[in-house]
């Protein structure tokens, strides 16, 4: 493990006065949060939302490359990145989506927790543009040859496709990238200066080599993206 990938790895104990354990002020009730939180009354933020895809949320679709999809299963939430070129997600019609299921290391988490619960959510991001769009529906996993033939890449067919019904898509506004400065070029991390994903596997389990599996990780992601 080189110098950079070191992280102590001892436990810091709280202060007895740590402010996160005092729960006489946990906002448990709705009424509670409403205390602190007006009810919403401006139209920009009541009137976006709608039960299908619009015409003008499409191109927001379309134009994404990246997406983060929330699941449910048996030990609790989940969220998993999905990534391909932009429109990668299907709009077959205003009330279904349809992911495919790239290459990955099996641990197929969403995909079991959609046969837990078929509630799904997705939040669709686009480099360069503030506002992010945020779907939910219900899913299921379709492994239909003629649909699976629909997203075929470099001659490799994906395992599966979420088939998704759209319930609800509304865009969410810019503050939040605007205030992490998400597309700033110049507040971008370089790799080397967070533990390497070698050095986490080793640091985890004794039966990863990590600086082997560092060296051979940019070659093994090329060779299986799809």
């Amino acid at each position: 493990m080189s110098a950079r990938d070191a992280v102590s790895i001892a436990a810091v104990a709280p202060a007895d006065d740590a402010p996160w354990r005092d729960l006489a002020h946990d906002l448990a009730t709705l009424d509670a949060l409403r205390d602190v939180y007006a009810a919403p009354t401006a139209p920009a933020t009541l009137d976006k939302e709608c039960d299908h895809v619009h015409p003008l949320y499409r191109p927001f679709i379309e134009a994404s490359p990246f997406a983060i999809l929330a699941t449910r299963g048996q030990n609790g939430l989940d969220t998993s990145p999905r990534g391909d070129g932009p429109g990668f997600v299907e709009i077959a019609d205003p009330n279904t989506l349809l992911l495919p299921d790239r290459r990955g290391n099996h641990r197929i988490d969403s995909l079991r927790n959609v046969l837990h619960d078929p509630a799904v959510a997705l939040l669709f991001l686009i480099p360069g543009i503030g506002e992010c769009l945020r779907v939910n529906g219900q899913a299921r996993i379709s492994a239909a040859p003629a649909l699976l033939e629909r997203f075929v890449v470099e001659g490799q067919l994906p395992k599966s496709v979420l088939v998704i019904e759209v319930r609800k898509v509304f865009f969410q506004c810019a503050r939040a990238v605007k205030r992490s400065e998400l597309w700033n070029p110049d507040r971008r991390i370089e790799r080397s200066a967070l533990p390497s994903t070698g050095s986490i596997l080793a640091a985890l389990s004794p039966r990863v080599d990590g600086a082997a599996y560092d060296a051979e990780l940019e070659e093994r992601q090329r060779r299986t993206m799809y």
